[in-house]
């Protein structure tokens, strides 16, 4: 099967829908055990597939952060996290907790989600097989990524964890791919954070667009022809 669209392009919003899918789904749970403990979600919750492996440098944090404002007073205000000499953010015992509970809840969401299908759907049966090719390809992209990926990639995985837990916490770490291949696309034009974010369709955002496509394809080089269009309907048969 061929296609003149970039399968990056085309596999994007496929992992958008099933990873903030399940985000979403947790959010109630995430909310309250947070405030059990008097505090905010902060970038612990967003970043947990990287902060929980190591500590995050300042460079792909503000990278991370480059479409806000990037304040991290609340997170140290309230004891997430520290950052030392280097500009390095770690997390503080409490956050560690916070972020592990991220994780944990994220992965109870995605299995409830997709637990609940229409019986012609595979549903969990394809968790492991879809974990297994992101894997792949997180291993692969560590090549061609940029700060964030590094910093997320490889994502923490517990050794008890789950194939539901796998597939979500690889997801989180793999969008940073193309989110690093993007901001290198529009910084390489000359623009800032709030022209791109305001710039329309048209001429230049499609040039834009097309160089993100080439950076962030070669990361899914390492599969085969047909492995590739298993991710995508894999990914794309799971409900959420």
């Amino acid at each position: 099967m061929e296609t003149t669209v970039s399968y990056a392009r085309l596999i994007r919003p496929v992992i958008d829908r099933v990873y903030v899918g399940a985000r979403w789904a947790a959010r109630a749970r995430m909310e309250a055990f947070y405030a059990e403990r008097g505090v905010d979600l902060g970038y612990e919750n967003s970043f947990f597939s990287g902060v929980l492996a190591r500590p995050m440098p300042a460079g792909a944090l503000a990278d991370a952060l480059v479409y806000t404002d990037g304040d991290m007073d609340r997170e140290l205000a309230q004891g997430v996290t520290k950052v030392d000499a280097e500009s390095t953010w770690h997390l503080t015992e409490l956050g560690r907790e916070l972020a592990l509970f991220a994780q944990r809840a994220t992965a109870e969401a995605a299995e409830e989600l997709w637990s609940d299908k229409p019986g012609m759907l595979p549903g969990l049966a394809s968790v492991p097989r879809l974990a297994e090719l992101v894997g792949r390809v997180l291993e692969h992209g560590l090549a061609t990524g940029g700060p964030a990926f590094h910093a997320m990639t490889p994502p923490y995985e517990p050794a008890d964890a789950s194939p539901v837990t796998l597939l979500v916490t690889r997801l989180g770490s793999l969008r940073h791919h193309r989110a690093d291949a993007h901001r290198a696309a529009w910084r390489a034009t000359g623009l800032t954070a709030a022209e791109i974010r305001a710039l329309p369709d048209g001429p230049a955002r499609a040039a834009i667009e097309a160089e993100t496509d080439r950076r962030d394809e070669p990361a899914y080089a390492v599969l085969s022809d047909a492995e590739r269009w298993e991710l995508l309907a894999g990914l794309g048969a799971l409900p959420g």
